[in-house]
């Protein structure tokens, strides 16, 4: 989503490396780099000059401390890394918004939902239907749209999905839907509005008067517009009108997991000033979230999102359940249904893509395009294997491994190959040693709900146990997860078993390699006597 940009700022990043000050001369080879990646996202042209001439005025003569102490302990700090905290303050300037995006203070407060065709509107109203309800309001949606054909019907599936009414009358115009909903909304004790208005495929008089008229008669506390971040600078310039014909107080992007260059996030506030309220990131109900500048700040530089990848985390995951995934899997006690349970979790959290992009450091840590060659279909495959398998073969993969012949009746159940089947059971395997042996420092992933009794629960086995527990190797796991050292199924390279062979828990010394050899032969010899004497 944001590969240009981000390759952008690691380029101007690294024409500053070993650099103790920012000047004139070395500013404008950062700068040029950030204006390229900017242009190439479809950043608004005023845009990009006000963001460039923001970060030039604050970098030159800045002469740059090489360490600096924070919290008690003493960092390094280059040229690079002071440009880049510059950039990243001026973006969340650009992008944030003071005080709430939505007035939610009437008693009954409305949302009118505007738009094109094809940005994904009426999706976008029920996702955000179900998003207050999660927030303890009922909403009530109106299906004003008589413009495209099935709106209405849509509308009625998706409320049904999430548990909201909706309100038509059929055959009447937007005008009369919409002036009569207040009174359904009272009878039905609802105290959010939402109401879905027609749109075109292009901005036409005959639209905004429709808009208007719909306006003066319903007088919303907030007017949404919702844009598809994929047609770039057209987003910029559709916000423009809506807002000089319907003064919109927030913006909506919509299809942000796609191929949107995420020049229009950076764009919007600061072309119409109204605040980005909410993204869209999947086609599903519950993908919507409020948008948050730092967060889509960070992002965009390539340093990943760590506040949403935790909300993430905590939308699907049952805190105490994977605490005792956790216990179980540092006792080596991990089943494949336990595992199974963890691909559906991830499934629920959206693409792998938007899950990589959230993670920090991941970005770099990949080859270029190598995000966008995620096999999303990887989950799916691991998750037909592991359910043609007995109750008994999940709880002990092992017997995989004794027995060939049940791998031979998973790959036709499956419909994948033996060979995928046996790799996924050894991998299983390894990974289950190997967190059994868990004794890393979590970092941030210590915030992750279900994680963060593990230190606890790793000195508890420690005690029990009255000794030492066996080192992790390098790479920070993810327990909870089933993703030690990061990986995903499906990345280019990497898997969840960290995308390299299980290396060998214990290196043995020439002397022991020599005794090992001496004790084999020994066995032999006694083997081949025994059988002489028979």
């Amino acid at each position: 989503m944001f590969d240009a940009l981000a390759k952008g700022f690691r380029e101007a990043q690294n024409r500053l490396a070993g650099l103790t000050e920012l000047n004139e001369k070395n500013i404008q080879s950062a700068l040029q780099e950030v204006r390229r990646s900017l242009l190439e996202a479809d950043v608004e042209l005023g845009v990009v000059k006000t963001f460039l001439s923001e970060v030039e005025q604050k970098a030159l003569g800045q002469t740059v401390q090489t360490r600096i102490r924070q919290g008690g302990q003493t960092h390094k700090v280059s040229a690079g890394e002071q440009f880049i905290k510059l950039c990243y303050d001026e973006m969340v300037r650009l992008m944030s918004h003071e005080g709430e995006v939505l007035d939610l203070s009437a008693s009954v407060t409305g949302v009118m939902m505007v738009g094109l065709q094809g940005s994904g509107k009426t999706t976008t109203a029920a996702k955000l239907a179900r998003l207050f309800s999660k927030e303890g309001k009922k909403p009530l949606l109106v299906a004003a749209d008589m413009q495209r054909p099935a709106a209405v019907e849509q509308l009625q599936v998706l409320g049904q999905q999430i548990g909201v009414p909706v309100f038509n009358i059929a055959g009447a115009s937007p005008l009369d839907i919409c002036r009569a909903a207040p009174d359904a909304a009272k009878q039905q004790k609802c105290d959010v509005i939402i109401y879905d208005t027609a749109g075109r495929l292009a901005i036409d008089e005959p639209l905004m008067q429709e808009l208007s008229a719909v306006k003066n008669a319903i007088n919303p506390h907030n007017i949404l517009l919702v844009v598809d971040a994929m047609i770039g600078q057209d987003a910029v310039k559709t916000a423009r009108s809506f807002n000089e014909r319907l003064g919109i107080t927030g913006v909506v992007l919509t299809k942000l997991d796609g191929d949107a260059r995420g020049g229009a996030a950076i764009s919007i506030k600061e072309v119409t000033g109204a605040p980005i309220a909410f993204v869209g990131m999947g086609e599903t109900t519950d993908k919507l979230e409020p948008f948050r500048a730092e967060g889509m700040a960070s992002r965009v530089l390539g340093m990943g999102d760590v506040v949403g990848l935790i909300k993430d985390f905590e939308e699907v995951v049952d805190q105490k359940k994977a605490e005792e995934d956790a216990m179980r899997m540092m006792s080596g006690q991990f089943t494949l249904d336990d595992f199974l349970n963890q691909i559906r979790m991830i499934q629920k959290m959206g693409s792998l893509k938007d899950l990589v992009d959230k993670i920090p450091g991941m970005g770099n840590m990949l080859p270029p395009g190598a995000a966008d060659q995620l096999d999303e279909g990887e989950l799916g495959r691991v998750e037909a294997i592991i359910q043609s398998m007995t109750r008994g073969e999940r709880l002990d993969p092992n017997a995989l491994v004794r027995e060939p012949s049940r791998v031979r009746r998973i790959s036709k159940g499956s419909g994948q190959p033996e060979k995928g089947v046996s790799e996924l059971v050894q991998k299983f395997l390894f990974m289950r040693q190997m967190m059994s042996g868990f004794g890393q420092d979590l970092g941030f992933m210590g915030n992750i709900p279900g994680l963060k009794n593990l230190a606890m629960a790793r000195n508890m086995r420690r005690a029990m146990k009255g000794g030492q527990m066996p080192g992790m190797p390098p790479g920070m796991g993810m327990p909870g997860m089933g993703m030690p050292g990061m990986g995903f199924p499906g990345m280019p390279g990497m898997d969840f078993a960290g995308g390299a062979p299980a290396p060998r828990m214990k290196v043995l010394s020439k002397s022991e390699k020599n005794a090992k050899k001496n004790e084999r032969k020994r066995e032999r010899d006694a083997r081949k006597k025994n059988k002489g004497k028979k």
